[in-house]
């Protein structure tokens, strides 16, 4: 069986990305009644809000699901932590920071730990620290992104060569051919963000969905990079401006004001494309379509099968 499965007791090796303030119960219950892992992003949320969402979720599916923490961005750890615990939620995802002083107090409660990374040194550094599972994105990927810029393809291959633990792949996977080159380069399954805004269940604008469906392979835009921040999305006016203030001269502390979460919703739940801007990973030029969660799962499963076989022919 794959491990990564068996670790997190699913039935697929398909793992939803955060999503951080606009992540829904809708969509995670979705993908974990689906066989795959949902997961609830806190991102900035207060402690009410993500209190809310997890009791939601828990209130429409009895399969596993996970919680993602991203340390440096909400102001919450530790109550975070406490929450999420209380709620005896299964699976952990760590990411945006330092993951080890939290692993050991999750794992007395009987909590999976995921940690996000985006080099060798921290992945083998999560190993140590008793990470259960390390997801590896390369920036590829939606939102904020290692400024070390490695990409998924490189990545992979230099990470399961230096764990023992389960590796999944993060950025630049949004069907089954992705799936199976993932598990062709040495990992156990994927984490998908971008592919899952584009279907049914997800409570985002239909401008959102619209205009991942309609774009082309050059269309998101790494913003931040003159501020020391990486921050992959998708083009439109509000990134327009942004782009500019920052070949003017923007500062971090400038562009920190003009990329909150209060941005990210206005784009991404309110389709308010001149004040928000909308987080997207470069897979977003192979998404045409806005299927049912199942509907995907069930697709990806099938296509990565047909090209694990056909490149077996080739070979």
């Amino acid at each position: 069986m794959n491990s990564l499965c068996n670790v997190l007791s699913i039935q697929y090796p398909i793992i939803q990305g955060g999503m951080g303030d606009i992540s829904s119960p809708k969509l995670a219950a979705a993908i974990s009644e689906a066989g795959g892992l949902g997961t609830i992003g806190c991102g900035t949320s207060t402690i009410a809000e993500v209190d809310r969402k997890i009791t939601d979720l828990k209130s429409i599916t009895s399969r596993p699901f996970a919680v993602n923490i991203a340390i440096n961005v909400t102001p919450y750890v530790e109550e975070l932590i406490e929450l999420v615990i209380k709620h005896q939620v299964p699976v952990i995802s760590l990411s945006a920071g330092n993951p080890s002083p939290y692993i050991q107090r999750l794992h007395d409660h009987g909590i999976k730990v995921i940690a996000i990374i985006a080099s060798v040194k921290h992945a083998v550094k999560a190993e140590e620290a008793g990470a259960d599972i390390v997801v590896a994105e390369g920036f590829e990927a939606a939102g904020i992104n290692s400024p070390l810029e490695l990409t998924t393809m490189t990545l992979i291959p230099q990470i399961t060569a230096n764990v023992q633990i389960p590796v999944v792949a993060a950025g630049g996977v949004g069907d089954g051919k992705g799936l199976a080159a993932a598990l062709v380069l040495g990992a156990e399954g994927v984490q998908m963000g971008t592919r899952f805004i584009a279907t049914q269940e997800m409570q985002a604008h239909e401008r959102y969905k619209q205009r991942l469906v309609d774009a082309s392979d050059v269309e998101t835009r790494i913003i931040g990079r003159k501020v020391g921040r990486v921050r992959r999305v998708l083009t439109n006016d509000y990134v327009a401006t942004l782009e500019k203030r920052e070949k003017e001269g923007m500062t971090l502390e400038e562009f920190n004001k003009a990329t909150t979460e209060e941005q990210h919703k206005l784009g991404a739940i309110e389709g308010d494309m001149q004040n928000g801007y909308i987080n997207s990973g470069q897979v977003a030029g192979l998404i045409n379509d806005v299927p049912t969660v199942q509907e995907l799962i069930e697709r990806m499963m099938e296509e990565a099968k047909e090209a694990c076989k056909r490149t077996a022919d080739l070979l």
